[in-house]
């Protein structure tokens, strides 16, 4: 009984003990970086699957766009499940997709079916939504002080996904030799599975701790200069990610490369994605979420301009580095931006809303980037990835120019 009425006081509290946070910290954690496999895995199969399955080769990069639909299509009931159950229903419920995502893609390589592949594509897009939320979980029940740093964490558990998906690809691809990449996704399977029992001993604040009586109305929120900023960087820099991480691979191949080098720069691009992530909540805290968001632009710029430089394998490998770097920089000053613009009663409204913004721009992005590869070739996908970019920088160069708080984004006085 005195158990039982111990876990109904820290789970009501807003700020948990320390040595909850920290092993919330440390499941959610090893939970990215089982669940990214699942990204990384569509991420540098997608298309070439895709384009083995599609009626046209218009449509190979198709899979990999509808995976940000399903991301987008989920991240709002995602956010009203946890809202109204708490979060560990919604990390179930998402793992479950993680399951599908593998078993259904499985089948449709099997059977031939390209219809079947972006059905799955859409439910590693549902799983992934639920894996965002990761980084927000972190800060649930953790004080102010260190929440930068733990978003940081969590999201620096990617590392293992990006040695773990590449080198699962390379492992299980020619293992079934009839049905390419078919053991691949079995195997992907399974790692959602194991990712979901991580997820079980999450414990955070009741969803009762925090009640919207004293919300401010959304629209309010979403007005506030700090959001839009945050918002726009984070889509922009998902956006151009995405677009280029999308276009890659089968640009690689186009380019007469190996899919082993297209394994290997998609590796070192998720790995470049959450290494930074061991120091860049230092670097919030030290500098101010905005400063960090706005060099996340700039690199993500400069990756582009390698890419115009020439198609050879180190063309490639660089610009997706130095690409993943960016957007490090960029989605977790954008993510840090977004825990000052709310107040714990408004938080899964305010950060769903933002990851649909987010989400919901990169689908226009994604569902053009195989068309515009085929088009008009690889330059031509760099060149108009700019363009969200200079609007991103735009709203900052905004925010820049308003008085106020200068230490509201969490940097250091």
């Amino acid at each position: 009984m005195l158990l039982l009425s111990s876990a109904r006081w820290w789970e009501s509290a807003d700020v948990l003990p320390k040595s909850i946070q920290d092993a919330n910290i440390w499941r959610l954690a090893i939970a990215q970086a089982l669940a990214g496999a699942n990204s990384t895995v569509i991420y540098a199969t997608g298309a070439i699957v895709g384009d083995r399955l599609a009626p046209s080769p218009a449509l190979a990069t198709l899979p990999i766009s509808i995976l940000v639909v399903g991301m987008a299509a989920s991240i709002l009931p995602a956010g009203a499940i946890a809202r109204r159950y708490g979060r560990r229903p919604a990390f179930i419920l998402g793992s479950a997709a993680g399951v599908l995502t593998g078993l259904v893609a499985a089948v449709a390589v099997v059977v031939g079916s390209f219809g079947l592949f972006c059905l799955s594509t859409f439910l590693g897009g549902a799983y992934a939504a639920v894996v965002l939320s990761f980084r927000f979980a972190a800060a649930d029940g953790v004080d102010p002080s260190r929440r930068p740093l733990a978003l940081a964490l969590v999201m620096g558990g990617g590392v293992a996904a990006g040695v773990v998906g590449p080198q699962l690809i390379d492992g299980t691809m020619a293992a079934w030799a009839a049905y390419p990449f078919a053991a691949t996704f079995v195997a992907q399977a399974l790692m959602a599975a194991v990712a979901g029992l991580v997820l079980l001993g999450v414990h955070a604040p009741s969803p009762m701790a925090s009640s919207t009586d004293g919300a401010r109305p959304l629209r309010r929120i979403a007005a506030d200069p700090r959001f839009i900023a945050a918002a726009m960087c984070g889509a922009a820099s998902y956006m151009v990610m995405n677009f280029l991480m999308t276009a890659a691979p089968l640009a690689m191949k186009m380019s007469g490369h190996s899919q082993h080098a297209a394994n290997l720069g998609i590796q070192w691009h998720v790995i470049a994605m959450y290494g930074p992530s061991f120091f860049t909540g230092r670097l919030i805290t030290r500098f101010g979420a905005s400063r960090i968001a706005a060099l996340g632009l700039v690199l993500t710029a400069l990756a582009v301009a390698i890419g115009l430089q020439g198609a050879h394998v180190m063309h490639f490998w660089w610009m997706l580095i130095t690409l993943g770097v960016g957007w490090n920089f960029g989605f977790l000053g954008a993510s840090a931006l977004v825990l000052a613009c709310h107040t714990p009663e408004e938080k899964t409204q305010v950060q769903s809303l933002n990851d649909f913004i987010v989400f919901g721009l990169m689908v226009a992005g994604s569902l053009s980037s195989g068309a515009l590869l085929a088009a008009y070739g690889w330059s031509a996908v760099l060149w108009v990835s700019l363009g969200p970019l200079l609007a991103s920088a735009a709203a900052f160069a905004t925010l820049g120019r308003r008085k106020g708080t200068p230490h509201a984004d969490g940097a250091r006085a």
